[in-house]
């Protein structure tokens, strides 16, 4: 996997690595075990961890997904008010090389794994396939303008304007644009399990 991506959200490399290892830590994986767990090549975790590298969009999800939590919790600390306004030049934004955004739109809120999320995918990009959430998840999803193939489990389904779906989250599902113009749609997606990776066993070298 590529670590060519860019971050548009407001937030170094130096953070997001130091975010990323705090929650290895803190369900006590290894470098080597998340690695294993995400997909990721140890020498990629350890480049984010670091601040080395920028990770893709997928790379950030599937460290995401192997942690057992979301892309927002890697992106912001817990909110300590509510109600919250989250205005446009504040929600984090992440961009990715192969012609795709995410914009998130849900704050984070303590133990709660709940993102919801814009996504702006250009014509004729494929954004990839995202690896299984936490079982129990699910992903509501709905198309604001353009066309959709949205893919789960290896079966297609082609959405238009106006169109919307669920899922269970705990499949592959993958998003791809083949029109000609962009797609916009809207997700939210609940994690499963209390979005926490429980994981007994420890490797011998922290990182």
């Amino acid at each position: 996997m590529s670590g060519e991506g860019v971050l548009s959200s407001g937030l170094s490399m130096a953070e997001l690595g130091a975010r990323v290892r705090a929650e290895r830590r803190a369900r006590g994986l290894s470098i080597e075990r998340l690695a294993e767990l995400s997909g990721i090549s140890r020498s990629m975790v350890s480049d984010v961890e670091r601040g080395a590298k920028t990770p893709t969009v997928l790379v950030l999800d599937r460290l995401a997904t192997a942690l057992g939590t979301s892309i927002a919790r890697l992106l912001d600390e817990p909110a300590r008010e509510t109600p919250l306004v989250l205005r446009y030049a504040e929600q984090r934004v992440l961009r990715d090389p192969a012609g795709w955004e995410r914009r998130v739109l849900s704050p984070v809120l303590g133990d709660v794994e709940f993102e919801f999320m814009r996504t702006t995918i250009g014509p004729g990009v494929d954004a990839g396939e995202f690896a299984p959430h936490a079982p129990g998840s699910r992903e509501y999803l709905a198309v604001e303008r353009g066309r959709l193939r949205l893919t789960i489990d290896g079966r297609a389904h082609e959405l238009e304007t106006g169109d919307s779906a669920y899922y269970p989250g705990d499949r592959r599902h993958a998003f791809a644009n083949n029109g000609a113009s962009d797609c916009v749609f809207f997700l939210a997606m609940e994690l499963g399990g209390g979005g926490r990776h429980h994981e007994s066993w420890k490797g011998t070298h922290d990182g």
